[in-house]
């Protein structure tokens, strides 16, 4: 007969195995401990933070250290840039500067007559070229439809040029070589002047008083810096405009003309514009770079912003010369435009 199988022996050993397993395990976790505890002494922490304090100095001086050479390049940049602008010798960098050095660029000024029997020769008869010259567009019966499509397709042509410009303002190269800086900017704004001078004299200004290597007298240099700021939409210069298109068509004396430009409540809002445009050039020079240093609605100019901008700039101006009593008689100045025109023309005319 077979021996009956011992269990009770056999849980015994196992059990005797279990314990040692486990002595030993605690055997050998004790020992790690021991060692860690024995290196953790080992390690200086004082010496770490100091380690750690030192690369972080190091790193802020170096930091400090770029900073400060890039803000003395951008400081030396934009004196240099001023200084190259500066055409009214006073320091500061303004439009009237901007406007004067782009007026001396070739094919800025426009001449009127020129261009009416240019844009307007396979829409009408000779005869009512002729008459638009003598007195304007709207004079000449010249349909709103007709001059709105040859305001457009200007606008289209003005902007097409002005992008090459821009692109170039707003490349590395370009910021880097501040020689080259006055020469785009000034071009850029040549081709706001040609556009503004385009759509005057569609929606029924008479010519400007731009002479070839003349300097501009004060009612002309506002007249134009009021058109830049409409382009702009700073605020007074669409009432403004609105205001003196009125006394035009009422047939102002040039002589009052002149006056209402460069006094009292129209001169105030020239005042306006340009201390706009000279806090906006200025700072955008020192902060962001040349290519920031023209002002778009809503924005800086930057690469593809310029072609949305200068659309925009266009689209403003001729909003508001396309609603005035000289591109349609029947249009009424409203309470502020009637208020700017009391003001100016009557104070003028004493």
């Amino acid at each position: 007969m077979k021996n009956k199988f011992d269990f009770t022996k056999l849980k015994e050993q196992t059990a005797s195995l279990a314990s040692k397993a486990t002595d030993k395990a605690n055997e050998v976790a004790q020992n790690l401990k021991e060692k860690g505890s024995q290196a953790m002494e080992q390690v200086d922490l004082d010496k770490v933070k100091e380690s750690a304090s030192n690369i972080a100095s190091k790193a802020s001086d170096k930091a400090s250290e770029v900073t400060k050479s890039i803000t003395d390049k951008g400081t030396q940049m934009m004196e240099q840039t001023v200084q190259a602008l500066d055409a009214n010798g006073d320091g500061k960098l303004d439009i009237e500067d901007v406007i004067t050095l782009s007026l001396k660029t070739d094919q800025v000024r426009i001449d009127r007559s020129a261009f009416f029997k240019k844009e307007f020769q396979n829409f009408c008869p000779k005869e009512q070229i002729l008459k638009a010259i003598d007195t304007n567009p709207s004079q000449a019966n010249i349909s709103p439809e007709i001059i709105d499509r040859v305001a457009n397709e200007v606008i289209k042509a003005e902007r097409l040029k002005v992008t090459g410009i821009s692109a170039a303002l707003c490349t590395p190269g370009g910021v880097a070589m501040a020689a080259t800086i006055p020469a785009d900017l000034v071009q850029y704004y040549g081709h706001m002047l040609r556009i503004a001078q385009k759509l005057l004299y569609l929606y029924g200004f008479p010519e400007i008083d731009i002479l070839e290597n003349e300097p501009l007298d004060s009612a002309t240099m506002n007249l134009i810096t009021l058109s830049l700021g409409a382009m702009y939409a700073v605020a007074g210069t669409d009432s403004a405009i609105k205001a003196c298109a009125n006394a035009l068509s009422r047939g102002v004396s040039k002589q009052l003309m002149k006056k209402a430009l460069t006094k009292n409540v129209i001169y105030q809002c020239v005042k306006s514009v340009s201390k706009w445009f000279g806090v906006n050039m200025t700072k955008g020079i020192f902060t962001k770079g040349i290519g920031k240093a023209i002002p778009v609605v809503g924005g800086v100019i930057g690469g593809s912003v310029s072609y949305i901008g200068f659309t925009k700039c266009c689209e403003n101006f001729k909003k508001t010369v396309s609603e005035t009593t000289l591109a349609n008689p029947n249009i009424h100045l409203n309470a502020k435009e009637q208020e700017i025109f009391d003001a100016s023309f009557a104070i003028a005319a004493e």
